[in-house]
């Protein structure tokens, strides 16, 4: 059973992180903004079900190996940033119709859930999270240390989805009169293609020693 107190504290430190706009913030506001809420609300499914393989990877023990290793760490790091270049190019590329204009609306938010999924699974400020700080939390001695890992990941994941909704559909309400002018529908697949390699520089850039800082973290 894990402490109310303790499991407070966690909630509002994962506030906090949530918060701060990362990878898959910025995801979810620029899908809100050119596609609308119906893409803006498949945007945040896709990022809470990456969250959800951060929880897993966690609870069966991968984090204790990417924490112990640069190179694993740096891999995830690595695959994040090349992704999100590869998407923001393949946006600037598609044309003005783009190949999602072909596309049915399900199939269109399929793509946008799938992509949401990546982000998330490579975005190493949740991966940094969960090496560094959410085992802090877990106590050793408590039976099924795994099972209080995917407890712990469960709130974090219903946090983010509440204020990542928030993020949605605020986008989406700016997005309504961006998207009534001319002018910024000409400039949206720059604006977005930009964006996302924006994304994955930073993320390649973003913190060149975590590994060895989350390990030191976890020492005593």
């Amino acid at each position: 059973m894990i402490d109310p107190g303790t499991l407070a504290i966690f909630a509002l430190a994962s506030a906090a992180l949530i918060a701060v706009p990362g990878p898959a913030v910025l995801y979810i506001v620029t899908r809100s903004i050119h596609q609308g809420r119906r893409a803006g609300v498949a945007s945040v499914l896709g990022i809470e079900a990456g969250a959800l393989v951060h929880v897993a990877a966690a609870a069966v023990g991968l984090s204790a190996l990417l924490a112990s290793s640069a190179v694993a760490f740096s891999v995830v790091k690595y695959a994040g940033a090349a992704y999100l270049i590869g998407l923001g190019l393949w946006t600037l590329l598609a044309g003005h119709g783009g190949a999602d204009a072909a596309l049915s609306s399900d199939v269109r938010l399929r793509r946008v859930f799938a992509q949401g999924v990546l982000v998330n699974a490579f975005n190493p400020k949740v991966a940094l999270f969960f090496l560094a700080f959410l085992p802090q939390f877990v106590d050793p001695d408590a039976a099924h240390p795994a099972l209080q890992i995917g407890l712990f990941g469960l709130v974090f994941v219903a946090i983010a989805f509440v204020l990542d909704l928030g993020w949605a559909l605020t986008a989406d309400a700016a997005g309504g009169l961006l998207r009534r002018s001319r002018s910024f529908l000409r400039a949206q697949r720059y604006v977005s293609g930009s964006v996302y390699m924006a994304m994955g520089v930073a993320t390649a850039l973003a913190g060149g020693d975590r590994a060895g800082h989350a390990q030191s973290l976890r020492q005593p």
